[in-house]
């Protein structure tokens, strides 16, 4: 899952001797925080919000319109830079796993495993560096396997806070990485 997740699946992928590619899933921004969201659209324009969120923020049906029209744009800009025409790869019957540099809430993967389970793959693992405790025990019923080197407990935890070096790849540092795979 690009950005973060891309040079994480690259590692993994050439570790297992597995062919890499994309999906797309975007979180749904907060209007007011971008770096939190209340959501998540998958490649395939799948929409889940986070109902209890949405509501405890009292947001708009205008501003849940205006952040999904948003959301849906970006994903389509990232599809055409990560994939140009490249067709979606063919899941049904096979292991899919789901890699990204960590998850906080886990719902955008959440939201990809459920996308990608419509695909009748074998099974969905997901593998991500570090995660929230939250995020773990929201994906356990989703995915057949979860492979995680580093699980928070601590009652705010953002992606970020786990590596000692972090910043956010650019589209073009991602769309390198992929061309070098």
């Amino acid at each position: 899952m690009p950005a973060g997740g891309v040079p994480v699946a690259c590692m993994v992928g050439k570790e297992l001797g597995a062919p890499i590619d994309v999906v797309v899933v975007r979180k749904i921004q907060i209007p007011w925080n971008t770096e939190a969201g209340f959501g998540a659209i998958t490649w395939d324009g799948k929409i889940a919000l986070n109902e209890n969120l949405v509501e405890q923020l009292n947001l708009t049906k205008e501003e849940i319109e205006t952040s999904i029209l948003s959301t849906k744009r970006n994903i389509q800009e990232r599809l055409r830079k990560f994939r140009d025409d490249k067709p979606m790869p063919i899941l049904k019957d096979n292991v899919v796993l789901l890699v990204d540099e960590g998850l906080a809430s886990g719902f955008t993967m959440m939201v990809a495993a459920r996308s990608v389970r419509e695909k009748a793959p074998k099974k969905i693992i997901v593998a991500v560096p570090t995660a929230s405790l939250g995020a773990i025990e929201l994906l356990d019923s989703e995915v057949v396997e979860i492979i995680c080197l580093n699980i928070r407990s601590v009652p705010s935890f953002a992606v970020a806070d786990a590596y000692v070096n972090w910043y956010d790849l650019t589209d073009e540092e991602v769309t390198n990485i992929l061309k070098k795979d």
